[in-house]
C-alpha cells in the first residue's frame, strides 16, 4: 500500500507538471525572483571584490528583500499547499475518490481547486502548532527544543530568514515537510486502513461537494469550519480536558519508562546548587550561551503565564532507548486517538440522525457535528454531576433548577441571535448582493432559506468581528457587554431590548422597506411590466447605495465640524471666552457667551 500510494504521488506530480500551465506567470514570477537572486548575489560578491562599499550595501538590501519574499512565499504559501494536497491523497479512500476526480475538480476550476487545498493546509498546520504550544504549558521548558516557540518573546521569524542562510531554511522546511507528512500517514492514512479492515461498512463518508441539491454543501462545510468547531474548541474546559488528558498521559508514560523527571522535570528546591548541576542531571538548554545567567533571569521575566527557567533532569539509564521507546508510545497513542475521533462522533451522530431521517444518507457534516457536540455535552454533564455529587441531594437539585432556567434562556436567545438574525441577515445579503448579479431580468430567483441561514451566520460572524475591532458605538458596548456576562450570568431582559430587537427591527425595515415600495406605491404610478420587474429586482441595491452615501456624507459634516470648531478654538478661545480681535478699531471685544465646544 505504501508503494502504491508512493506511486500515486509521483503520478500526481508528473500530472501537476503537465498541469503547469495553467500557473505559468506564478511559476515564471518565482522562478524570475530566484534568477533575480542568484544575480544579485553575483553583483554583491563583484562589489565586494572591487570594494564599492555603497553598491555592495544597496545590493545586499535588494537580496535580503527578495530573499524574504521568497521565504515568505514557501513558508505560507508552499507548505500549506503541500500539506493539504497531501491530507487530501491520504484521505481519497475516505470518501471514495480517486485521483482521477481530483484532475477533474482541477481541470474545472484549478484556482479554486488549489485556493481550498491551501485553506485546509492552513487550518491544519494551525491546528498543530496550537497543540504544541498546548504541549509547551504541560510539558518540561526544553522538552521540545528542537521546535520553535511562537510565544518566546525572542523569537522574530522576519529577524531569522535575514540572518540565517538559505541552506539551512531549505533543511528547515524539507524536515517540516517530512515530520507534517509522516504524522498526517499515522493519524489519516493509517487509521483508514485499519477502519477499512475491522469495520468494511464504515466507510466511505457520504459527503457530496458538488451536487445539484439545492442546499450548497459548500457552505455548511464553512460554517463547521468557522463556527462549530473553533466555539467548541474555545471553551475554557475543553481546553482544560486537553491539557489535563495530555498531563496524564505524560504523567503515566513518565513513570512507565522512568522518564517523569525528563518529561515533567523535579519540584526539588535546587537553591543550593546555583552554578553546576548534580551528578545525573543535564541542563534543559540545548542553544549554545543560553544556559544560565542574565539570559535567563531575562527570559524568567518575560515569559509570564507559563513555563519559565531553565530545568535540569535526571538522566535514566538506557535513556534513548527510553526515548526510542517514548515515541513509539506516542505514535501508538496518536493512531488509537485518531481512530476514536474518525468513528465516535460519527457513529453517534448517525445514531442519533437514524431516529428522524430513517435509513436516508445523510451528509457526514450534521453526522459528525452531532456526534461531536453530543460527546462534548455527554462529557461536560458527567464531569458536572460528579462535582455536584459530595454536595448532597438538595445542593444537586437546586443546582439543576438554575442550569434549567440557563438552559432555557439560553436556547431563547439561541433562536434570536443564531436562527432569526442570520436568516434575515442572509436573505438580505441575497436580495442585495447575489440575486442581481446571478440572475437576469427575465428570470426568477429562486430562495433557500436553509442556505441563506448558514450564510447569514458566517456574515453575523464577520459583522461581529469587524463591530469589535471598530470604534466605539451601542452595538459595540452591547456585544462586548454579552460577551463579559457569559452564558452562566445571561441577562435575556438586555439581550432581547439592547441587541436583538433593535438588530431584528433594523434588519425587517431593510426587507419590508423596499418590499412595499415595489409592491406597493410602484404599480399605483402606472408603470409598465418590465418597469415594474426592474424596480423589484434593483430597489433593494438602490437603496443600499443611497444608505451608504447618506451614512458616508454624514461622517464627513460631522469631520468638518469638528474640524471648524478645532480651528475656532485654537484661533480665539482664550480661557473659557471665545474673543473677537477687531483690526480696524485695534481694540478686543470679548463674548459673553461661553464655547460650546469647552
Amino acid at each position: 500500500h505504501s508503494l502504491f500510494t508512493l506511486i500515486q504521488c509521483c503520478d500526481l506530480l508528473m500530472w501537476l507538471q503537465v498541469k503547469a500551465s495553467h500557473f505559468d506567470g506564478l511559476i515564471t514570477t518565482i522562478l524570475g525572483y530566484i534568477l533575480l537572486a542568484g544575480a544579485l548575489i553575483v553583483c554583491h560578491a563583484l562589489a565586494s571584490l572591487v570594494k564599492f562599499q555603497r553598491s555592495r550595501r544597496l545590493l545586499g538590501v535588494c537580496y535580503i528583500v527578495v530573499k524574504v519574499s521568497l521565504l515568505v512565499v514557501m513558508e505560507i504559501g508552499l507548505f500549506p499547499l503541500i500539506c493539504g494536497w497531501w491530507l487530501d491523497i491520504c484521505s481519497l479512500e475516505m470518501f471514495d475518490a480517486t485521483l482521477k476526480d481530483r484532475e477533474q475538480s482541477f481541470d474545472s476550476a484549478p484556482g479554486t481547486t488549489m485556493f481550498l487545498h491551501w485553506l485546509v493546509g492552513m487550518v491544519y498546520v494551525f491546528y498543530f502548532a496550537s497543540f504544541i504550544l498546548l504541549l509547551r504549558e504541560v510539558l518540561r521548558p526544553g522538552v521540545l527544543w528542537f521546535l520553535r516557540n511562537l510565544n518566546d518573546p525572542d523569537f522574530n521569524p522576519v529577524q531569522e530568514m535575514i540572518h540565517l542562510p538559505i541552506y539551512r531554511h531549505l533543511r528547515r522546511f524539507i524536515l517540516s515537510v517530512v515530520v507534517f507528512g509522516s504524522i498526517v500517514l499515522l493519524m489519516l492514512w493509517l487509521p483508514i486502513r485499519i477502519i477499512k479492515l475491522l469495520f468494511p461498512t464504515f466507510l466511505p463518508y457520504n459527503v457530496m461537494l458538488y451536487s445539484d441539491a439545492p442546499v450548497s454543501e459548500l457552505s455548511l462545510e464553512l460554517l463547521l469550519l468557522q463556527v462549530v468547531l473553533p466555539a467548541l474548541l474555545e471553551q475554557g474546559h475543553t481546553r482544560q480536558w486537553l491539557k489535563r488528558l495530555v498531563h496524564a498521559w505524560t504523567f503515566t508514560a513518565g513513570y512507565m519508562l522512568d522518564l517523569h523527571s525528563y518529561l515533567l522535570g523535579d519540584h526539588e528546591d535546587d537553591d543550593n546548587l546555583p552554578n553546576n548541576n548534580p551528578p545525573g542531571r543535564h541542563n534543559n538548554n540545548r542553544i549554545p550561551g543560553l544556559g544560565e545567567g542574565l539570559h535567563a533571569a531575562h527570559q524568567a521575566i518575560l515569559q509570564q503565564g507559563g513555563p519559565v527557567g531553565f530545568q535540569s533532569y535526571h538522566r535514566p539509564v538506557n535513556f534513548p532507548l527510553k526515548i526510542i521507546l517514548l515515541v513509539v508510545f506516542m505514535c501508538v497513542t496518536l493512531l488509537l486517538a485518531s481512530l476514536i475521533c474518525l468513528t465516535l462522533p460519527v457513529c453517534a451522530g448517525r445514531w442519533l440522525m437514524s431516529f428522524w431521517m430513517g435509513s436516508a444518507m445523510v451528509h457526514e457534516l450534521y453526522t459528525a457535528a452531532s456526534g461531536l457536540y453530543v460527546c462534548w455535552l455527554s462529557i461536560r454533564a458527567a464531569t458536572v454531576m460528579l462535582s455536584w455529587m459530595p454536595q448532597g441531594r438538595s445542593i444537586i437539585m437546586l443546582k439543576v433548577q438554575e442550569w434549567t432556567l440557563m438552559i432555557l434562556k439560553t436556547l431563547v436567545v439561541a433562536v434570536m441571535l443564531a436562527g432569526v438574525i442570520p436568516l434575515l441577515l442572509g436573505l438580505l445579503f441575497e436580495l442585495v448582493i447575489v440575486a442581481p448579479l446571478r440572475v437576469p431580468l427575465d428570470q426568477t430567483p429562486l430562495f433557500y432559506p436553509w442556505q441563506d441561514w448558514a450564510l447569514g451566520v458566517l456574515h453575523a460572524k464577520i459583522i461581529a468581528a469587524i463591530t469589535l475591532m471598530g470604534p466605539q458605538w451601542w452595538l459595540k458596548t452591547v456585544i462586548e457587554q454579552v460577551y463579559a456576562n457569559g452564558i452562566r450570568n445571561i441577562d435575556l431582559h438586555f439581550i432581547v431590548r439592547g441587541l436583538a430587537s433593535p438588530v431584528i427591527c433594523v434588519l425587517l425595515l431593510s426587507l419590508c422597506v423596499p418590499y412595499t415600495i415595489s409592491k406597493g406605491i410602484t404599480p399605483l404610478l402606472g408603470v409598465q411590466p418590465e418597469m415594474q420587474t426592474l424596480v423589484e429586482r434593483r430597489i433593494y441595491p438602490f437603496l443600499l447605495m443611497v444608505v451608504m452615501l447618506l451614512a458616508i456624507l454624514t461622517f464627513q459634516i460631522r469631520q468638518f465640524k469638528r474640524l471648524y470648531e478645532h480651528i475656532k478654538n485654537d484661533k480665539y478661545l482664550v480661557g473659557q471666552r471665545l474673543v473677537n480681535y477687531e483690526r480696524k478699531s485695534g481694540r478686543s471685544t470679548s463674548s459673553s457667551s461661553y464655547s460650546s465646544s469647552s
